[in-house]
């Protein structure tokens, strides 16, 4: 599948939009109890500066990053899964549109937009 061709089922993008600070970044809630999922769909934005936060596990769906966890960067394509550990620095450059399923283990960390 070409990655133009790539696109979120519809009961996917019927799930509320994510209020999310940067240009370039969307993403689709999906709220559960102490956690929170989250359908990204990014930009070739490139890079997002080194944060940290509770635990996140994630999923490439489409597109290809570079992901610097740790201080170890790796380039993720799809069917590549990560896991990022509570409190540890973290990073990311989008070489392409990229679509994402990350799992935080946090329940806000994304509010609903509006």
């Amino acid at each position: 599948m070409a990655e133009s061709e790539f696109e979120y089922p519809a009961m996917v993008r019927a799930l509320p939009d994510a209020d999310i600070p940067l240009a370039g970044v969307h993403g689709k809630l999906l709220q559960a109890d102490g956690r929170q999922a989250v359908f990204f769909d990014i930009e070739p934005i490139g890079a997002i500066p080194p944060h940290h936060h509770a635990a996140q596990f994630g999923v490439v769906l489409d597109g290809e990053m570079s992901l610097t966890i740790g201080g170890e960067t790796r380039r993720c394509r799809r069917g590549d899964s990560y896991f990022i550990p509570a409190g540890v620095e973290h990073s990311a450059v989008f070489h392409t549109r990229v679509r994402v399923l990350d799992l935080f283990d946090e329940p806000a960390r994304y509010r609903p937009r509006g």
